[in-house]
């Protein structure tokens, strides 16, 4: 009888500090200082051959206590041969599901993106290689006026990655 009290009261413990671990994690991220995204967005982004300039002013991220960055940044890409099929550089050190559309692992990436009925359809690629990953659409923010070239929203306020006035969602872990 003692021990299945006990093995019922290890079980309550596991799944509360779950729980709470599970609670806190969207309210563990906020918005990333331009210090500390100077230390994880390179000023010339690898795009598949090319080393392409990055708009520091524009780059948005999130971070949370352990030193996880989720970032992106315009890239200038003007006489490259990425000019009209990328436009930001991403970067996720954790895993991220997408919209309702795919799993993004931790690592770098570019995105483009072209304009639909819908709103924007956001493609994202292999940085290293350009290969495509997924794409998502991203439709018009409610209540949002503000054009964004790109803002990451931590998750605890909207989970959305907004480009212009558009944004999609996104969970963290997947």
């Amino acid at each position: 009888m003692k021990v299945a009290r006990g093995i019922a009261a290890a079980c309550l413990l596991v799944a509360v500090c779950c729980a709470g671990a599970q609670e806190t994690r969207d309210h563990d991220w906020r918005a990333a200082s331009d210090a500390e995204l100077k230390t994880v967005i390179p000023a010339r982004a690898p795009v598949v051959t090319e080393r392409i300039e990055t708009e520091m002013r524009s780059a948005s991220g999130i971070r949370n206590g352990h030193g996880k960055t989720i970032a992106g940044v315009v890239l200038i890409t003007a006489g490259y041969s990425a000019e009209g099929k990328y436009s930001h550089f991403f970067l996720t050190q954790v895993p991220l599901k997408i919209g309702n559309s795919f799993q993004l692992p931790a690592g770098e990436y570019v995105i483009g993106y072209e304009h639909g009925d819908n709103g924007l359809t956001v493609h994202f690629y292999e940085a290293a290689t350009g290969k495509p990953v997924g794409d998502v659409v991203a439709t018009q923010i409610p209540g949002v006026t503000r054009v964004e070239q790109i803002r990451i929203w931590p998750p605890g306020d909207r989970s959305v990655i907004q480009i212009g006035r558009f944004g999609f969602s996104y969970q963290i872990g997947g």
